[in-house]
């Protein structure tokens, strides 16, 4: 049996934050014209999961040890934004309308540094069960 070159792993980890989607740009009934109930502050549990790839390391078994891919997501995301207001208490999404598509975004840029190059493969934001959005270099 050959094995693969690269294989992928996930880590997730959740959050709770509050936020409020509403453009300031825009008049009241814009906003509630485009982002409806949400236009109104209210809150999520969020699951952020993030993917690697990378070959296997023939010393330790593991393309990433996992508690050091959570320990980087706590640093540079969750401790940031758990128990928060997304629109006023994260200097680094500041400006920004705070969807999903928008964090999943915004939480890429902040973990791609900090990992191999071209070893970031997938950021989703899971913002209820039904609702995520994803950030891949799949494409």
């Amino acid at each position: 049996m050959t094995s693969p070159g690269r294989l992928r792993i996930s880590r997730r980890e959740g959050f709770n934050a509050a936020h409020q989607l509403r453009d300031p740009t825009l008049g009241e009934d814009e906003n509630h014209r485009l982002y409806g109930k949400c236009v109104n502050l209210h809150g999520h549990n969020y699951v952020l999961e993030v993917v690697v790839s990378g070959a296997i390391d023939q010393a330790t078994g593991y393309v990433m040890d996992l508690k050091r891919l959570s320990d980087l997501m706590r640093a540079e995301i969750i401790q940031h934004v758990d128990h928060r207001n997304l629109n006023t208490d994260v200097d680094w999404l500041s400006g920004r309308i705070p969807t999903a598509e928008t964090l999943a975004l915004a939480f890429w840029a902040r973990l791609q540094p900090h990992l191999p190059k071209g070893s970031l493969r997938r950021v989703r934001v899971h913002e209820t069960d039904k609702n995520w959005a994803e950030c891949s270099d799949d494409d």
